[in-house]
């Protein structure tokens, strides 16, 4: 999604311009094969990318500067619009905004995941609530402007991705191009003379560029090679890895359902809506689809860490449970931790809290057990200093015989410091001395209305308190064993025990797994992308005037990079296994021309750093080639190294 026109190119034209102004003389020949030249070297670059051209409107109407609306027309504006809609900048910008848009929906409660924190929030919060309702913020990630961006951002990647696989796949069936008619002109170069033949010295680089994974083909006198397809297969990974980590965000939200419920040790669980305390699911959800399995609490194990600074601490949290597929499935064993989830059917059960359940029974008047359960209490500390309710809604009778309900308001600590040593709160989270604090109410609890009500707190409006003797209200701190007498004789409550409950989490999340398989490829992408260098790499081999053969190597890189001379030398090596250097003949002819490109050496045998390597070398016309030759004799028998190349703009 950036400019098709690699920063190589435009270096090129820069330094072709600068040639001109800085070569020998005032030079003429500055036609048809100048030109030519040009559009090679920009060829010999070209095709290093996929990212689409971005135009502006101005160049939509074909005129450079005030085309107007009237000029360009409504179909030219659409082209502007979906080239700007599809580049990279604006995917950038988008991807920011979305990464935005979902800060308040971690910040600010959302009904999709609890209507009551939600409720709560606006009941402090007076001021800002209409403000939050306007702008969507209690259901962000369904809101219109969410929606929009996840929108805009999913249309943008695909129209970038879908003419970029085709440029992509027509790269990959071309060939490199051929060699520039000016080698001298690439930021990487290197040349020797050798008495190998031509025809063996091309042999041998295309042997050795292909042992290096190199695309390579002979083209005229050269041989041009390839490397580096895997940087724009990265892009296309990333982009396409993006593409499915949106799908899988829109499939878990649509076709999710998450769920919680509370087992006492003993009971169990059949995953069918009824058995939910609360469910929540996304819109094109099914209830049909739900995962048919059931699953018994068998025994929670909680243990803590008993002394020094981090007393206190779970050490063991877990849940040992029993469970089956189906209806008639045989019974297997598992054990739920945190973070470490049953999975039946692509259903997922987590272990979320923990609490206790003190066993109560109430008895009547008369002696007779009304109910005997385990009440679960709701923790309120570290420490499960826990708060509840008890009711008992059905089959308690007065003493006169009158039909009425029972309720008491439950105050329990696993471990209490015992009288005079503080309030009422729980030292140690684990069950070392148990207390169950209760006070007593008879009358009407409100369930009969048809009103929701929640069952660990006690509406105590339509009811009475038992009275003790001193006429203040009933209440007592009960040790296992030990029973609470109601006022009159209207009966008991006795504490048998302690058990524990656990609280479950069933959710199922069907774009989980793409969403993680998603994000591997885009970091896989993303790091091809970065570290893989596109790059091609030309080896001429040509006859000289005196019939020893002139080997030239060069390198162009889609971005400058320090590695190419690097590797450009590498290879240059490899080749001299096979294309030694030449002896230097004495006597040899000098040229009668000396060209600018290359300065004489400064002793006998010392080889000269040839300025072939200076990007501003200029174009010598039609004799261009005969020019390089003398370079090259002039420049000693000698490979150069790359690096040893003088910079750009150093003095010639």
């Amino acid at each position: 999604m950036s400019k098709a026109n690699s920063s190589t190119d435009t270096g090129a034209d820069a330094r072709t311009a600068e040639g001109s102004r800085t070569g020998a003389g005032t030079r003429t020949d500055t036609g048809a094969d100048e030109r030519a030249q040009r559009r090679a070297d920009r060829a010999a670059g070209e095709r290093l990318s996929t990212a689409p051209r971005e135009e502006s409107p101005e160049a939509e109407s074909g005129s450079g500067s005030g085309g107007g609306v009237p000029a360009i027309g409504v179909i030219g504006w659409i082209r502007w619009f979906w080239r700007q809609l599809t580049s990279m900048r604006v995917a950038l910008i988008l991807l920011f905004l979305l990464s935005l848009g979902a800060i308040p929906g971690s910040l600010i409660p959302q009904t999709s995941v609890d209507d009551f924190k939600v409720q709560e929030f606006k009941d402090q919060h007076t001021t800002l609530t209409p403000i939050y309702e306007k702008l969507q913020l209690f259901d962000v990630y369904s809101s219109v402007w969410f929606s929009a961006i996840y929108i805009l951002l999913f249309v943008s990647l695909i129209g970038c991705i879908v003419p970029r696989t085709g440029q992509f796949v027509g790269q990959l069936r071309s060939r490199p191009p051929g060699a520039p008619k000016r080698l001298t002109r690439l930021p990487a170069y290197t040349t020797w003379r050798t008495g190998a033949d031509p025809e063996q010295v091309r042999e041998a680089a295309l042997g050795v560029l292909g042992k290096r994974r190199f695309r390579a083909h002979t083209v005229g006198d050269a041989v041009a090679a390839e490397k580096g397809y895997l940087r724009e297969a990265g892009n296309l990974v990333f982009h396409v890895a993006l593409i499915v980590m949106l799908v899988a965000f829109a499939t878990g939200q649509l076709f999710k359902s998450e769920g919680g419920k509370l087992v006492v040790e003993g009971d169990g669980f059949a995953n069918t809506l009824t058995q939910y305390d609360d469910f929540k699911s996304g819109s094109l959800y099914d209830s049909d689809t739900l995962a048919p399995f059931s699953f018994v609490l068998d025994k929670f194990v909680g243990t803590y860490e008993e002394s020094g600074p981090q007393r206190g601490t779970p050490r063991t949290f877990e849940a040992r449970v029993t469970y089956n597929k189906g209806a008639d499935g045989p019974d297997r064993k598992a054990v739920i931790r945190v973070n470490e989830p049953l999975v039946v059917d692509g259903t997922k059960v987590y272990l979320i809290a923990h609490g206790y359940a003190p066993v109560v029974t109430v008895r009547d008047s008369k002696g007779k057990v009304v109910s005997r359960n385990a009440v679960p209490l709701l923790p309120i500390d570290n420490n499960i200093t826990s708060t509840g309710a008890i009711k008992v809604m059905d089959g308690y009778r007065d003493k006169n015989g009158e039909k009425t309900q029972l309720g008491f308001k439950a105050f329990f600590v696993p471990t209490f410091a015992g009288h005079g040593k503080g309030e009422m709160f729980s030292q140690f989270p684990g069950a070392e001395y148990p207390v169950l604090a209760l006070s007593a109410y008879h009358g009407s609890l409100g369930v009969d209305s048809g009103l929701p009500q929640n069952v660990y707190q006690l509406d105590t409006s339509k009811m009475e308190e038992f009275k003790d003797e001193n006429g203040e209200l009933l209440k007592k701190m009960l040790r296992p064993g030990e029973k609470l007498d109601l006022s009159n004789g209207e009966g008991s409550i006795t504490f048998e025990g302690i058990e524990e409950w656990a609280s479950f989490q069933i959710s199922q999340q069907p774009g989980n797994g793409l969403a993680l398989g998603g994000a591997i490829a885009a970091i896989a992408g993303l790091a091809a992308s970065l570290f893989i260098q596109r790059r091609r790499v030309w080896v001429r081999a040509v006859r000289g005037a005196d019939g020893v053969t002139v080997v030239e190597m060069a390198g162009l890189g889609r971005s400058e990079s320090a590695k190419l001379p690097e590797e450009l030398g590498d290879l240059a090596a490899a080749l001299l296994t096979t294309a030694p250097v030449a002896a230097e003949k004495p006597g040899k002819p000098e040229s009668s021309e000396k060209p600018e490109t290359a300065e004489k050496p400064e002793g006998p045998g010392k080889p000269e750093k040839p300025a072939a390597s200076d990007a501003s070398a200029p174009s010598e016309g039609p004799d261009a080639a005969t020019h390089e030759d003398d370079a090259t004799n002039e420049a000693g028998s000698r490979p150069v190294h790359p690096a040893e190349a003088p910079a750009e703009g150093a003095e010639k």
